[in-house]
């Protein structure tokens, strides 16, 4: 979900509102189908019947404007059917949360778990962990739907879209800048939340909640020096589409199997994505097989006209976005113009009926017009599974995990938890929900500060807020924090950005640090008696060379926006009491990164014009930190145990040829092999992982591929697998990872077509590199 564009919010919230209060007051029952009513005798109500059927049945029984009605996310009861109205709106992106209109924690329950922004929770590179908070997420939004706090059971996210840039306000919200880990990263969550096991095909038609891959497609650009999302034309081209921009969103239908998806604001190549037939119907539906139902961004049908000029009368953006596939708007522009679209016969009934079908099939799948939702699958789900112990633990495990150690000189972490005095400086130290929690947060069971973390290592804690204005810091109070600094034995500062620096409709335009913040962490560092330890609470990378290379900054931690119980592992970390083990998802760029149009959708580099690329794939420029970085409390290493085979002959189907600087390069179409062929020749590794030190630790193994010799349009490397392993002081254990050569292999040609060519290659893991061999 997104906010709508600027022309539309007060109509749209005020119709909204005015909506939900009429609805508030119907009498009609919180289920459909209930015995207590006519409905049961309708075939729709008949849960032996194939819920395709069921749904046609529905929308057969319908009025012309009643089926207008069912088209918005706020639709209306229909009493005469016994059908309650829905709210297709809600949102869950790191923790139930009543950021949309579906969900109200006025009741029985209050609050709900709020594990980490998305970020940090990558940082962890645990699928497992992924996929066990979805589905604490998914419990919860279930339990609050059974205490009656709940109009709807679908949630827009996951936001798969890859971090493409750095000054994405919303890039927070992502697992980052690699698309494998946003396409594992999609199909987890979504089994999670849907109620589906963690390697999926169990679930059935059957849906504990409704997730929704989000922004389809190429969206990344919100507000960046007067251009927005609403009129923003990203040129992309078939080759980054190929290998950057849709895998996720293949993965998250065809292996997660989404229940929902979301079309984008933006235009691609001209076309906007909400009335892209293309995109929507042939890909998605057609190519990838999706069968859930698709929105709208709020507000994103009437930009079509409106801001875009696409269509040249509202009647024609409403025949565009549903002749290419959508079914339902976030917003109202359908219940003003589609009487009068259909009445001017650019919107058959037809493609409603299809629309409609669809959008009831998945309330039917959530059980909704199965009786009295108490003896659902999913009816027993109560509040005592919300904010429970096991998902707290989960908040601060997420967190744990998923903190970065990027410096640790001389060892200076972990701090001694004897009797010292310590310090706690920083805009963000005590920080609120704002700081903590990201965007797109509900109301925390306990909100822990990283201060009220310290409190429970260090009896002897200070805390100086070192800027009077917070994160932007264009007020500090220097020489106040130097003084406190002074007198204590370590200092810890809490430095980064909020909300008000990066979020949806808001992108940087400055990469270091916002106000004073550097000059802050100069003049304490200077001041104190030991080298300062460096937190930094931030979604986006920030460029932090100065406090690299400072010797009196001897510690430096990045933690995302940590979630309800970042304080605490954070304290955890910093004391010793957990070995941190995250790695980067993102590249940090230096400061003049910005010189790079963050409209250019390019991700390749261009040596010619000095495009230097975008993400650790491309980017040839330098860099702060890579992608995968992270440092730990011990230390680990790697060998070697099987390799199936170190040269893989691809000898099926036909060769082809290119030339590229008098160099023909012999390849194959991936499309060609097909897909048993494909499976057929897997790869298997096995490395072995020792660690040396004397902490347990949790250790996230990052498996690349690179090609031997990298030519232009290749990725300079890119992941190919990743796990996360648990091991004692001293303890080796077994990684393996199996390989498809369609799969990771494969790169993108300039048509978009997914090819294997032929040469040598090498898999990197840590700093250990292992030959192999292609032939076709």
């Amino acid at each position: 979900m997104a906010l709508p564009p600027s022309s539309v919010p007060t109509a749209f919230f005020i119709t909204s509102f005015l909506l939900t209060l009429l609805l508030a007051e119907s009498t009609q029952p919180p289920h459909s189908c209930d015995s207590s009513s006519n409905s049961p005798y309708y075939a729709f109500c008949n849960s032996k019947l194939p819920i395709p059927q069921r749904a046609k049945d529905l929308v057969s029984r319908l009025t012309l404007d009643e089926k207008l009605a069912q088209l918005v996310n706020s639709a209306p009861a229909i009493p005469r059917l016994g059908i309650p109205k829905y709210q297709w709106w809600s949102e869950a992106l790191h923790g139930v949360a009543d950021a949309g209109l579906g969900i109200r924690f006025n009741g029985t329950i209050k609050s709900a778990t709020s594990f980490p922004q998305v970020i940090l929770t990558a940082a962890s590179f645990d699928q497992i962990l992924w996929y066990n908070i979805s589905k604490a997420i998914g419990r919860e939004a279930r339990a609050v739907y059974n205490a009656g706090q709940a109009l709807g059971m679908t949630f827009w996210a996951p936001n798969i879209n890859v971090f493409r840039d750095p000054r994405w306000g919303r890039g927070q919200e992502t697992v980052g800048e690699d698309p494998l880990m946003n396409a594992k990263y999609s199909v987890v969550y979504v089994r999670g939340l849907q109620g589906d096991s963690f390697e999926g095909g169990k679930l059935g038609e059957s849906l504990q909640a409704s997730a929704c891959c989000k922004h389809f497609t190429a969206y990344d650009v919100d507000q960046w020096k007067g251009l927005d999302r609403f009129v923003f034309d990203a040129r992309v081209s078939k080759q980054d589409l190929a290998d950057t921009y849709q895998p996720p969103f293949q993965s998250c239908i065809q292996q997660g199997r989404a229940s929902g998806i979301m079309c984008a604001y933006n235009r691609v190549n001209g076309v906007p994505n909400c009335a892209d037939f293309n995109l929507l119907t042939k890909t998605a539906r057609q190519q990838w097989k999706f069968d859930g139902y698709i929105t709208s961004d709020c507000g994103a049908v009437s930009i079509i006209h409106d801001k875009q000029g696409y269509a040249k009368t509202a009647e024609d953006a409403i025949a565009d976005v549903f002749r290419a596939g959508m079914d339902v708007e976030c917003g109202d522009y359908i219940t003003k113009h589609a009487k009068s679209a259909v009445s001017q016969k650019k919107l058959p009934i037809s493609q409603i009926d299809r629309a409609l079908q669809n959008l009831f099939a998945i309330r039917m799948r959530l059980g909704l017009f199965d009786g009295n939702p108490t003896k659902l699958p999913y009816g027993t789900i109560g509040p005592n599974e919300v904010c429970s112990k096991e998902h707290l633990q989960l908040a601060l495990e997420a967190a744990r995990d998923g903190i970065v150690l990027l410096k640790n000189t001389d060892s200076l972490l972990p701090l001694p938890k004897t009797s010292h005095s310590v310090a706690v400086i920083g805009p963000n130290a005590n920080a609120s929900s704002l700081v903590s929690l990201g965007n797109y947060y509900g109301r925390p069971c306990k909100l822990v500060t990283l201060l009220q973390g310290f409190e429970g290592y260090a009896k002897d804690t200070t805390y100086h807020p070192g800027c009077d204005d917070g994160p932007q810091c264009a007020s500090a109070r220097i020489e106040e924090a130097v003084e406190v600094a002074k007198r204590v034995d370590y200092v810890v500062l809490v430095m980064g950005l909020d909300q008000s620096q990066e979020r949806e409709s808001h992108d940087r335009e400055y990469l270091g640090l916002p106000g004073k913040q550097e000059e802050l962490i100069k003049s304490v560092a200077k001041a104190s008696k030991r080298p300062v330890v460096l937190v930094l609470l931030c979604g986006g990378p920030v460029d932090i060379t100065s406090a690299k290379f400072d010797n009196k900054v001897g510690g430096i931690l990045w933690a995302g926006y940590p979630g309800e119980l970042g304080g605490v592992a954070l304290a955890q970390v910093i004391f010793g009491d957990h070995n941190p083990g995250g790695k980067l998802p993102i590249t940090w760029y230096p400061k003049d990164f910005i010189r790079i149009p963050m409209t250019d959708m390019r991700m390749r580099a261009d040596s010619a014009s000095g495009y230097p690329g975008r993400t650790y794939r491309f980017y040839t420029g330098p860099k702060v930190y890579e992608f995968g970085y992270g440092l730990s409390y011990t230390k680990y290493s790697y060998n070697l145990l099987s390799l199936s085979q170190n040269t893989l002959h691809i000898n099926q189907s036909s060769t082809h040829l290119m030339t590229e600087n008098s160099e023909t390069i012999r390849y194959k179409l991936v499309a060609d092999l097909g897909e048993q062929t494909c499976q057929s020749m897997s790869l298997s590794i096995t490395l072995g992982v020792t660690n040396h030190g004397n902490m347990a630790g949790k250790h996230p193994v990052l498996l690349f591929l690179k090609k031997g010799q990298v030519r232009n349009g290749n990725p300079v490397k890119q992941l190919v697998g990743f796990q996360s392993v648990k091991l004692n002081a001293g303890e080796t254990a077994q990684v393996g990872f199996e390989l498809s050569p369609c799969e990771h292999l494969s790169v993108a040609n300039e048509a978009g077509s997914l090819v294997i060519e032929e040469g040598s290659y090498l898999l990197l893991v840590g700093d250990q590199e292992y030959p192999l061999k292609v032939t076709v």
